[in-house]
């Protein structure tokens, strides 16, 4: 019945729709409306007529473009949580070791920590349910862990040094999700920022870091939005406007059926002076371009990185009665020098490989394989430069993707979860004992380096995940690889701040955008010869 009144209100918003155009509109809707009703009907088999309605839908929606799309309520509730800056759990970071959940942090002040579960504790029972060793859907498992804020859950611990399993009775609460990865102050006056999405709570997260590295002597930004995929255009709007001055325009959006829109900075922003770089990479979309379309636009930063992702496409989210939803393009984001943002798509295009096609093509390698028409060549605001659409945010600087250290097998070992449980087991075997060598993170980053009895756990784990050993390629990628387990273990004995101060060192594009923000001849000046800097 839920699905036949989800149809029925679908046809009713149809026919409300086709009213207003013509008779053929209308003839299309009755069309839809009968060819449901005679298979639910007359068809010779009993029909699961929620699987055909979703099937419909998806349908419809495929023959529009990429992003129109249809969310179970499942999907919804998941998809929104990251968004909404918060979900209600025991509060406690895990990951998956041998089958299992293994307790990397717990949120200070939040459920776990108040009950005196630790860092290194293993969940192997939720209210005597075993979820260790039984092959249990991580999905399962979080369903298990979360629940009403004030219900209570029974926890089966295994820890270290104690034969016994440990109980432990935690109540759950909002556990606060963050978009805000890390802030500190990467060079004598120069901060860092690095943003993993937008969400609820971006703007204020940002605002905070930029109070606290501001009471820090900063007096210059590198924001990162490399592998940024969005979130709310609110949030990004909010923190264009912390950049620009009164007036000036950050994103103006449009669509067949929906009435142009604009936005503009107000002019009581927390950045409005100081050289300012904005990072971003092939990953990088929807709201993390609006941000760095604005900030070039008008001559108020230097983009350094690679062509954005291109995800210039407004949806409007439509609720459904079974809590469903229909997240439907109605409109396109544009630049403020008029550039769309969203790249092509269509029947001859094969969106989804546009990155593998980017890569093939040299794109990512180098700057000189990207050509662009005369007619998709834009000015900026201020001092005309020449910047390009087509589809994404082109750079200023550009820098190619590294390909030397990035080796086949160092592929191997990400894709394979060789280096994350190698750290777990580093982390599991010597927690304590970093802690008492290393009490601030200071001391560990300057001291501490990846030995070779920590390097025969990665070998052990690699030959277990079945990676063939390649004694170049590993040579030419152990650099890479001991920064990676060094900035890993710092992430689990502090924050995900001190991950990035140790990996940043080796990212290319943020050293480049340390150096360009430094530079004594640090400028906007218009390129004459409209092409990208090296």
């Amino acid at each position: 019945m839920k699905r036949i009144f989800l149809l029925s209100l679908l046809a009713i918003n149809l026919f409300a729709g086709a009213a207003q155009n013509n008779n053929a509109d209308m003839e299309q809707v009755r069309k839809l409306i009968l060819s449901h009703s005679a298979i639910t009907n007359l068809y010779v088999d009993k029909v699961d007529e929620g699987r055909m309605v979703e099937t419909a839908i998806k349908a419809m929606l495929k023959e529009l473009d990429p992003h129109s799309t249809y969310l179970t309520a499942k999907e919804v509730e998941k998809m929104n949580e990251p968004l909404q800056g918060n979900f209600e759990g025991i509060g406690v970071q895990f990951n998956m070791a041998d089958d299992t959940l293994f307790v990397i942090q717990t949120v200070s002040k939040g459920p776990s920590e108040k009950v005196g579960i630790l860092p290194g504790d293993r969940i192997v029972t939720v209210n005597d349910t075993a979820i260790a060793g039984v092959k249990m859907e991580r999905d399962e498992i979080m369903k298990r862990l979360r629940g009403p804020k004030g219900s209570v859950v029974c926890l089966g611990i295994v820890r270290r040094g104690f034969n016994e399993t440990l109980t432990f009775n935690v109540v759950r609460d909002k556990i606060p999700v963050n978009t805000l990865d890390a802030a500190y102050m990467i060079a004598p006056k120069v901060g860092y920022i690095k943003i993993s999405s937008f969400g609820a709570t971006t703007h204020e997260e940002f605002r905070q870091a930029l109070d606290k590295l501001k009471l820090m002597k900063m007096q210059h930004l590198i924001l990162d939005l490399q592998s940024n995929g969005g979130g709310y255009l609110k949030a990004a709007v909010d923190m264009a406007n912390d950049f620009l001055q009164a007036g000036q325009q950050i994103v103006y959006i449009e669509g067949d059926k929906s009435p142009y829109a604009e936005f503009n900075a107000e002019g009581k922003g927390q950045f409005q002076e100081g050289r300012l770089v904005v990072l971003i990479d092939e990953y990088s979309a929807s709201a993390s371009e609006i941000v760095t379309g604005a900030v070039q636009d008008w001559d108020r930063g230097i983009v350094v990185g690679r062509r954005s992702f291109g995800k210039g496409l407004v949806q409007r989210p439509i609720s459904l009665p079974d809590g469903a939803m229909i997240r439907l393009t109605v409109a396109r984001y544009h630049t403020p020098s008029g550039r769309c943002i969203q790249k092509p798509y269509g029947e001859d295009i094969d969106y989804r490989k546009d990155l593998e096609n980017r890569f093939n093509n040299g794109e990512m390698m180098h700057a000189d394989s990207i050509h662009f028409a005369d007619s998709l060549k834009y000015q900026t605001k201020r001092m005309k430069r020449t910047v390009y659409g087509g589809g994404g945010i082109m750079p200023d600087y550009f820098v190619p993707l590294d390909t030397v250290s990035y080796t086949k097998y160092h592929r191997e070992l990400t894709a394979k979860g060789v280096i994350v449980n190698t750290n777990l087991t580093i982390i599991d075997r010597y927690r304590n004992e970093l802690k008492e060598k290393y009490p601030t993170f200071e001391k560990y980053n300057k001291f501490f380096e990846v030995d070779d009895a920590q390097l025969s756990i990665l070998l052990a784990e690699a030959e277990k995940a079945g990676v063939k050993y390649d004694e170049e390629l590993y040579q030419a990628s152990l650099p890479l690889i001991k920064v990676q387990l060094k900035a890993l273990i710092a992430r689990d004995l502090w924050e995900m701040g001190q991950f990035y101060e140790i990996f940043n060192t080796t990212d290319e594009t943020v050293m480049k955008g340390l150096e360009i923000i430094q530079s004594k001849d640090f400028e906007l000046a218009p390129d004459t010869k409209g092409k990208q800097r090296q």
